[in-house]
């Protein structure tokens, strides 16, 4: 039912400089796979076939990784290097990549309504690659689809976070419908520390649905002088529905250089190592 998955990959990494001085942070490898195939696999595994990228300048290492590069095939052609593009090259030939800029770093939800033109009006997936996701069984985005087509709304996943550390999300409340699931009645971005209205976080997986666009075309910048993606979806759950799904799995923020070490560590240990 969901054929589009957006990835807003136009930020700069500052957290990681110098490394992201002139290498895109969706780039960094966690093991020897960059963060943004990650991504798009975990689109793939939920159905999803059509990838578009909001990139900015500096950002061409990603639809190269995207790409073919006969000049690296042709010299390793025969030998057993060839075997570690096996994977890439199935994803390259089962996906579709398009690709716009943001010329200005406007926050998520300008990011997002960059992607009007290659979306149209469906729903779609959003990734952020910057939080690398584990599902236990399905992955998080399929998870996620699977109950779209049950509500044919929005739905963002959240997770549960120290109330001390809610100021680094945006956070929901909501009407519980069951233990994983709730009707989103407020959504606050960075609340200051003691206004968080839960401990519930939203982290970077979102199936959105179209008329987002035209809220994101009317919303006034909120913090930090960015037009949030949270202030538009408070906007849908309050003239219809939103719902937020505790997700099943795992999620580290590769954001943050001790969030990267984690998840680098747990890949070695519990999908290379064991190949």
């Amino acid at each position: 039912m969901i054929h589009k998955c957006l990835f807003p990959v136009a930020g700069y990494g500052t957290r990681f400089l110098p490394a992201t001085k002139s290498m895109p942070k969706e780039m960094l490898p966690i093991v020897n796979k960059p963060l943004v195939q990650y991504g798009v696999e975990e689109a793939v595994a939920a159905g999803m076939k059509d990838m578009a990228f909001i990139t900015g300048r500096g950002k061409r290492a990603i639809a190269d990784h995207f790409d073919i590069s006969y000049e690296l095939e042709k010299e390793i052609a025969g030998s057993s290097k060839e075997a570690y593009l096996t994977d890439i090259r199935k994803l390259i030939d089962s996906i579709n990549c398009t690709f716009t800029r943001q010329k200005k770093m406007m926050g998520l939800g300008h990011a997002i309504l960059c992607g009007e033109t290659l979306i149209g009006q469906e729903a779609f997936g959003v990734v952020l690659a910057d939080d690398l996701c584990f599902g236990e069984g399905d992955e998080v985005l399929a998870q996620m689809t699977k109950l779209y087509e049950q509500f044919r709304c929005s739905i963002v996943a959240v997770m549960e976070v120290p109330k001390e550390e809610a100021h680094k999300y945006g956070v929901i409340e909501g009407e519980a419908l069951r233990d994983d699931l709730f009707r989103v009645t407020s959504m606050v971005e960075k609340p200051a520390p003691g206004e968080e209205p839960s401990n519930l976080a939203v982290i970077g997986r979102y199936i959105l649905t179209p008329d987002i666009f035209s809220i994101l075309r009317e919303t006034p910048p909120g913090k930090n002088g960015e037009i949030q993606l949270t202030d538009a979806l408070l906007q849908q759950a309050q003239h219809g529905c939103v719902m937020a799904y505790k997700f099943k799995g795992k999620r580290f923020d590769c954001g943050s250089v001790e969030g990267f070490v984690e998840a680098t560590n747990y890949c070695f240990e519990n999908i290379y190592a064991k190949k």
